[in-house]
């Protein structure tokens, strides 16, 4: 390792999207730094100096303790209240206070902390979603913004604070917005409460599989290993994201029907019995614009200036997440 590795400080390392970036990182040459409300797991393979810190980063002044020094920080809390990330009601502050109160902190902190050199990376884990409900299906990262959902009003407010610090000169600051993140690699660490998995958990019960539609709508279902491989590509290149959102994706939009009729035949390999059926049901009172909208993501601006691209075909990935729920999701609480 380098005399002076960069310090790279992971906000949310042990949730599901930053527990496989924690992974990824820990192969790199750097001096990692691992932040979360509980400790995270560190890879026994490690090359990278690691150092977990265990601390509630909505308490006033954490953030400062653990981002002052940093060179890069990649931020990946996520507001967990129930079942899922991604819902989140009109109002509800405490959504607000981790979702884009974390990123004032985390821009105040690195305010306070100027140093010689150049400003430090922030990349910061967005949602492809924010963009809101469209009619066009394939997105490239020039569309107007304009979020139909709580959350993911949320999540531009964020990203808006980090772009503004950035061009302030505060901070390095780009948005990686994630499409449908989904699965399991054989050596994750957090629960993934995503539809994919979740149909798998349903498939492996015996259960139908339910969609809210006819199954043409199709996803861009980017597997979490892939995501990890991005953002760790992303740390090596935060001068030239800086100022900007970038998409991640497959650049395939999966109808969903196709998708869980997969998920269902996987299953009946695992445990020896018929696939279970695929039906559509009347959508809940909850569902959103977008969960009847076709999405398929073109990265190829991100892929042109980091050179990374996914490397695991659906089928592949589904397989393995099959798998590790069969397994017992390896005791994953």
């Amino acid at each position: 390792m380098a005399v002076n590795p960069p310090r790279v400080v992971l906000l949310g390392a042990t949730g599901f999207v930053g527990s496989a970036v924690l992974r990824e990182l820990a192969r790199m040459p750097v001096r990692l730094r691992a932040v979360a409300r509980g400790a995270a797991q560190v890879p026994g393979d490690a090359r990278a100096d690691i150092e977990v810190r265990t601390l509630d980063l909505t308490e006033p002044g954490a953030m400062a303790t653990v981002v002052a020094d940093a060179d890069v920080v990649v931020h990946t809390v996520a507001y967990i209240a129930g079942s899922a990330t991604w819902r989140v009601s009109d109002g509800d502050t405490a959504a607000e206070r981790v979702n884009v109160g974390l990123v004032r902190d985390l821009v105040e902190a690195l305010r306070s902390a100027r140093r010689d050199g150049p400003p430090p990376g922030v990349l910061f884990t967005g949602a492809a979603s924010q963009v809101g409900p469209l009619e066009k299906e394939v997105l490239d990262g020039s569309e107007e913004d304009r979020p139909a959902g709580e959350y993911d009003r949320q999540k531009l407010a964020a990203e808006r604070v980090l772009l503004d610090a950035d061009k302030e000169g505060v901070l390095r600051g780009a948005s990686l917005r994630l499409p449908t993140v989904f699965g399991y690699g054989p050596r994750s660490t957090a629960r993934d409460k995503g539809v994919v998995s979740t149909m798998v958990r349903k498939a492996l019960a015996g259960e139908p599989i339910t969609m809210w539609h006819d199954g043409t709508v199709r996803r861009d279902l980017l597997y979490v290993e892939d995501v990890a491989r991005a953002v760790a590509a992303a740390v090596g290149h935060t001068g030239e994201l800086a100022g900007r959102h970038w998409l991640l994706g497959t650049g395939e939009g999966s109808p969903l029907g196709d998708v869980f009729r997969t998920v269902a035949a996987l299953a009946a390999e695992a445990t020896d019995k018929e696939p279970v059926p695929v039906v559509s049901v009347e959508p809940p009172g909850h569902a959103e614009a977008g969960d009847f909208r076709s999405v398929t993501i073109d990265s190829s601006a991100f892929r042109a200036v980091t050179g990374w691209a996914p490397a695991t075909p659906l089928e592949d990935a589904l397989r393995a997440t099959v798998a590790f729920v069969a397994d017992g999701e390896g005791g994953l609480t």
